[in-house]
């Protein structure tokens, strides 16, 4: 373990904002809104707070609050934030991030888990090819590899908990498959996706509903998983040169989780919307984020994928902006000993609702361990 500190060189912020400023804007369809795409008319005014009132040394300093690390795990190095709980008995939990946010999806509910009676040791890693880690894009599989050498070679853990979402969810699933006699428990806020390889015989009628929304949620707001999980290089010369480009990309796949006017909120705020995109853009991690994509695409249709549901005992979430799956989709998957639907919150429930999400966490696993 390496200790480690964000400090971005002065050129790379003076560098993005004069790219910001020479932007080539395209033309827009008459009252498109957000029907093409991320809006023009929101994108400029973003990028005008962006250039003139966003400040990265201030979110840097925030960046840089807690103790975080590097390590080299299987020639790969990880980056992690790694905080110690202050109560008597803390369980160590590792919580995994998804696309397009990183390890800043996390940092509000730092401090809710680690004081109180009921606190948890937190690991907070960035996915190999995000953020602060290498630029190694590899399968959700061998994230689940990495952070169980993490958690028990690195940190000396014999037993642990995960949680995520996203590509997150994907990494907690393999954890449970590989490793059920070191995972105490898990907590996910989505579980999958139909792929078409079911067998509608075995599916009920609200699986069969789900299937069918997200196969119409693909053909309107799938692209970005189609284009990353094909051609993720042709994609990363364009977003890794703009980050105008860069911010559009990602404010549309939030936008298919949000209305408009929500944008800012489902992200936590403007600000920390901007620190997200800045962290892929200081790091020029774009492409191998979305190499991953590619590398789960690649494990899945090649049947070395292993998902076999074990005791692990498992927290389900699910938002109203997710898709609604039943409760007898999750149970195909994990061990759901706690099934809840939220009223409020989206998929990026962590930074738009904190507190509530860390009750959940802390209530789920203090139950069931």
């Amino acid at each position: 373990m390496e200790p480690f500190t964000v400090n971005i060189p002065e050129s790379v912020i003076t560098d993005m904002k004069a790219r910001l400023q020479n932007t080539r804007w395209p033309d827009e369809p008459e009252d498109a809104g957000w029907h093409y795409g991320t809006n023009e008319t929101y994108l400029k005014e973003l990028i005008q707070y962006w250039i003139n009132d966003y400040d990265w040394r201030i979110n840097e300093l925030q960046l840089n609050q807690h103790p975080q690390y590097t390590t080299r795990i299987d020639g790969i190095l990880i980056h992690f934030q790694y905080i110690r709980g202050k109560g008597p008995n803390p369980k160590p939990l590792i919580l995994t991030h998804g696309w397009p946010d990183s390890y800043y999806r996390f940092h509000k509910i730092i401090p809710l888990l680690t004081e109180g009676e009921q606190s948890f040791d937190l690991v907070i890693p960035s996915l190999p090819g995000f953020g602060f880690s290498d630029k190694t894009a590899v399968s959700s599989e061998k994230v689940a590899d990495l952070w169980k050498k993490l958690m028990t070679e690195v940190l000396g853990y014999k037993k642990f908990c995960a949680a995520g979402g996203d590509i997150g969810m994907g990494v907690v699933k393999s954890l449970t498959s590989k490793y059920p006699e070191i995972i105490e428990a898990v907590h996910l806020t989505d579980v999958g996706y139909p792929t078409g390889q079911e067998d509608p015989a075995t599916m009920s009628e609200e699986e069969k509903k789900f299937a069918q929304f997200v196969q119409h949620w693909w053909y309107s707001e799938g692209a970005y998983a189609m284009v990353q999980s094909t051609k993720p290089q042709t994609l990363a010369y364009g977003l890794n040169d703009s980050p105008a480009g860069l911010a559009g990309w990602i404010i549309s796949f939030v936008n298919a989780g949000a209305p408009p006017e929500l944008i800012e909120t489902a992200f936590g705020g403007k600000d920390e919307m901007l620190t997200n995109i800045m962290i892929y853009w200081v790091t020029q991690t774009i492409g191998s984020s979305a190499r991953m994509y590619k590398e789960d695409a690649a494990a899945l249709w090649s049947g070395t994928q292993v998902h076999q549901k074990t005791n692990v005992p498992a927290g389900v979430l699910v938002f109203p902006r997710e898709a609604q799956f039943p409760k007898e989709w999750a149970e195909r998957f994990v061990n759901v000993t706690s099934f809840k639907k939220m009223d409020e919150g989206g998929h990026f429930a962590a930074l738009e609702l904190p507190h509530i999400f860390a009750d959940e966490l802390r209530s789920f696993f203090y139950s069931v361990t």
